[in-house]
């Protein structure tokens, strides 16, 4: 596909219902592949009122699973794919192209959702003069990337925002205290999860998992690019709980290049009847719901969609304390926390969850009614759009014309 080609999409049927023009925004994101910030775009993209916002979604590579989620709806799909790195000349040539894409369809509102898509999306709309930018920190800062001269750079590109969206309170502290944005510029909308989906997902083990035995299954869902999911921790935490549960499976959600790895050590380490490497997946609900324990022993993290599903799963959740973990899981109360990388602490959390039956059911009970109550996907639409609103009034109200 080239560079700015449009897909066609399926308009709304209710263009004009509310008598006023729709706000004109226009979301860009790295790619289409399952990932938490990718989910939550694409879910938001989705599910924002049609009669009150035109929706276009913009990709630097239009591909990957999540495509065929946004074909059904009234979201306009663009991509603009910098062949080369966006400091390439076909990057910059991109980032003209997309700001000369922004100005001549007037949009309203631009927002970026990763580290990428900042990086080249707010500089196309400050050049397009798109009255509201907003750009998004969805993590802790870990990647390599990060860190040195290109940190300051980033910080003064998302400067030009009007304001940082994060998805946890960690996050916002991190961008005020290490980056020194503006305490007033930083806002906080947490994701959300599809609750009713994992009411609907059917429990089927032997279908599932054909021969996995009677134990009990303990569930990571992460993926396997780098050790940051903690998939090195849960490893050696297995060294601890095999000799006393022999049953136990451990099944691995996911894919990556540290695959091969993380299996080379469950052989090194004599467990392969212990851990099921299941791939990438498009049946989550129904694994997790099959499942007993869920685990995320990251060594960092943003709000991760792991959590939230375990928990719309009714799972009992054992997870570091980094990042926006606490602010899911409630020690004690919706699930246990343990500190990052320390192999022995989740082992023991993971042993008392199985030697203790009604503490395990309590905990997933506590933390299904948590996310039902404080993370669903309305909440999410709901004060993003409030958001939009509040930025819209000041800059671009919806009855003013465009210079």
């Amino acid at each position: 596909m080239q560079g700015g080609a449009e897909v066609p999409k399926r308009e709304s049927q209710s263009v004009a219902s509310l008598g006023q023009p729709r706000r004109k925004v226009f979301f860009f994101l790295d790619s289409l592949q399952v990932g938490g910030t990718e989910t939550q775009a694409v879910e938001l993209a989705r599910r924002l009122d049609p009669a009150v916002y035109e929706v276009t979604l913009g990709c630097l590579r239009l591909q990957g699973p999540l495509l065929e989620k946004l074909q059904a709806s009234a979201v306009k799909l663009r991509e603009f794919h910098p062949a080369g790195g966006l400091d390439s000349p076909r990057g910059v040539w991109q980032l003209l192209r997309l700001a000369a894409f922004l100005r001549r369809e007037r949009f309203d509102l631009v927002h970026t959702h990763d580290l990428w898509t900042n990086l080249m999306g707010v500089p196309a709309a400050r050049l397009a003069r798109v009255p509201v930018i907003i750009s998004s920190r969805r993590d802790l800062a870990h990647f390599d990337w990060y860190q040195g001269r290109r940190r300051k750079w980033l910080r003064r590109i998302q400067n030009l925002s009007d304001v940082v969206l994060a998805n946890a309170g960690p996050i916002r502290d991190a961008l005020i205290r290490d980056d020194h944005f503006a305490p007033e510029k930083v806002r906080v909308i947490p994701n959300g999860v599809d609750v009713e989906k994992f009411y609907r997902a059917m429990r089927d083990r032997e279908r599932l998992f054909p021969g996995i035995g009677p134990g009990k299954l303990i569930v990571l869902v992460g993926n396997m690019h780098s050790d940051v999911k903690g998939h090195p921790w849960l490893i050696e935490a297995a060294t601890k709980i095999a000799p006393e549960f022999p049953h136990t499976r451990f099944l691995l959600v996911g894919s990556g290049d540290c695959q091969d790895d993380f299996a080379r050590r469950v052989a090194e380490l004599g467990l392969q009847k212990n851990f099921r490497f299941l791939g990438r997946r498009n049946d989550i609900p129904e694994i997790l719901v099959s499942s007993d324990i869920a685990v995320l022993p990251s060594r960092a993290e943003g709000l991760p969609n792991a959590i939230l599903e375990y928990m719309a799963a009714g799972l009992p959740v054992v997870a570091s304390q980094v990042g926006g973990n606490p602010e899911l899981v409630r020690d004690g109360e919706t699930g246990l926390l343990v500190p990052p990388q320390d192999a022995g602490a989740l082992a023991a959390a993971l042993l008392r969850l199985l030697r203790d039956d009604p503490l395990a059911s309590r905990l997933g009970q506590g933390g299904h009614a948590w996310v039902k109550n404080h993370f669903s996907f309305e909440r999410l639409v709901e004060e993003t759009g409030q958001l939009y609103e509040e930025l819209g009034r000041k800059k671009c109200p919806a009855n003013s014309s465009r210079p």
